[in-house]
């Protein structure tokens, strides 16, 4: 068998928070545990949010943990011409296609349904999918000349998506987790879950979805392991595997380091940093410690931190 690989792939859009240290320390301890490799990536397609102080923070974040990773690490705004060809081969082939409704239509309701994917979006009607094929040229055409003339995103063809998968390979929509003695389990996903998904945004020619996948099978990650919030992410990855024909790792979700609320720890909620809690004089050894006890008996069949 070839050496593990994992990787911890944060955002560089806020501060690390103990969530963040939990799951890096964790994929460090099963690197170490099973003889693999650990790799740093960061995330910053979103060109608004991302900002060099907080990816430099990150790196300080983490040597402060005590974390080594290998270089270079790789920025995934430096390749979005390999997310370019890969969303090219899926329009070449008819499985995305263009979505011109803004984000505030179908939030509004008016081109979705109620029921929503597991991320809490309205899944959308695919009413640009039925667009004519000339007024969809037409818009696109004039958007090259003009990108804010026509905004838009690109969208899975899901139907056909679906269809291409089960096509290609009759268990597209299986996959494997691992235990921490490194035993896989097959799990069977359901894309339908994310309806016509968002490949690429319009802002950048990819998205989360698209470019994690593609990074993962090109830095050969074979186990990711990441937070429990994700896991219904899998089965959408799990169809993109599939039709860009490249690898699926091996997953293990983790269960979520919570605040007095019961609520996930979140940027977005300004949770209480790492540099928070280093200013309060918290030092690093405080941290693997808080990090321990949260499973003591994982960190324990890990070899410890």
């Amino acid at each position: 068998m070839n050496q593990p690989v994992f990787r911890f792939a944060p955002s560089p859009n806020g501060r690390l928070h103990l969530g963040h240290a939990y799951s890096a320390l964790l994929n460090s301890a099963f690197a170490r545990a099973f003889g693999g490799r650990f790799l740093l990536r960061i995330e910053d397609i979103d060109p608004i949010r991302s900002k060099p102080d907080f990816e430099a923070a990150i790196y300080d974040d983490l040597a402060w943990l005590g974390l080594k990773w290998e270089n270079p690490v790789l920025r995934q705004s430096e390749h979005f011409d390999i997310y370019c060809q890969a969303l090219h081969g899926l329009r070449q082939r008819g499985l995305v296609y263009p979505c011109f409704c803004s984000r505030k239509t179908i939030q509004n309701g008016h081109v979705a349904d109620t029921a929503t994917d597991p991320d809490g979006t309205p899944l959308y009607r695919g009413v640009c999918r039925h667009l004519p094929p000339e007024e969809i040229e037409h818009r696109l055409s004039e958007n090259a000349r003009n990108p804010d003339l026509w905004p838009h995103t690109w969208r899975l063809a899901l139907d056909r998506a679906v269809a291409a998968a089960r096509a290609a390979d009759p268990t597209s929509f299986r996959y494997k987790t691992f235990s921490v003695d490194g035993v896989c389990h097959e799990t069977t996903s359901d894309p339908a879950l994310w309806g016509d998904a968002v490949v690429a945004r319009r802002d950048v020619p990819t998205s989360y979805h698209l470019s994690v996948v593609l990074d993962d099978w090109r830095q050969g990650v074979t186990h990711v392991v990441r937070g429990a919030d994700l896991k219904a992410a899998t089965s959408l990855h799990t169809l993109l595997h599939r039709l860009l024909s490249i690898s699926t790792p091996i997953y293990w979700h983790h269960d979520l380091i919570v605040d007095d609320t019961g609520s996930k720890l979140s940027k977005s909620r300004l949770s209480k940093s790492l540099a928070d809690l280093r200013s309060e004089g918290i030092s690093a050894a405080q941290v693997k410690a808080l990090c321990r006890s949260h499973n003591p008996r994982l960190w324990d069949a890990l070899g410890g931190l």
